[in-house]
């Protein structure tokens, strides 16, 4: 199992908090990457967030932006994808700006099963169709 699978399986079930009150795990996502934990509250979407603390945690390179597609610009392309790949979806559709970011954990021939930050609220494993993927990218070690 890869250093990246690893760590964000760590933090599985991590779940937003419903009201004005934040899940202290989730801000610290935001506060590690030096945004202002008061911005950013638990019900905006927090996908690059985690995928920045768990890059960050194992020793990878980060987006160190909020946007899911920030992550297009990080590490390489790959067409031979591996568990712990980045996978960036688009949302909503291709063309938007608003997207999502996971971690690769398994793929079959329709959908990608990605662990990541803001899928069904909380940190977990979740399947999507393939024809939402924008890119799968390849991380490069810090150092």
């Amino acid at each position: 199992m890869s250093k990246l699978i690893s760590i964000a399986l760590s933090q599985y079930g991590v779940k937003e908090v419903k009201g004005s009150k934040d899940h202290p795990q989730i801000i610290n996502y935001f506060t590690s990457m030096g945004f202002d934990r008061m911005k950013y509250r638990n019900e905006l979407t927090w996908s690059s967030a985690f995928a920045n603390w768990v890059a960050n945690e194992a020793g990878y390179e980060a987006s160190k932006g909020l946007s899911a597609r920030s992550w297009l610009t990080v590490g390489t392309s790959t067409d031979a994808p591996k568990q712990g790949d980045v996978v960036v979806l688009w949302k909503r559709y291709p063309s938007s700006d608003e997207g999502h970011v996971g971690f690769l954990v398994k793929e079959s021939k329709r959908y990608v099963y990605l662990i990541g930050g803001n899928q069904g609220n909380s940190v977990s494993i979740k399947a999507y169709p393939k024809s939402r993927i924008l890119d799968y990218r390849k991380l490069r070690k810090n150092g």
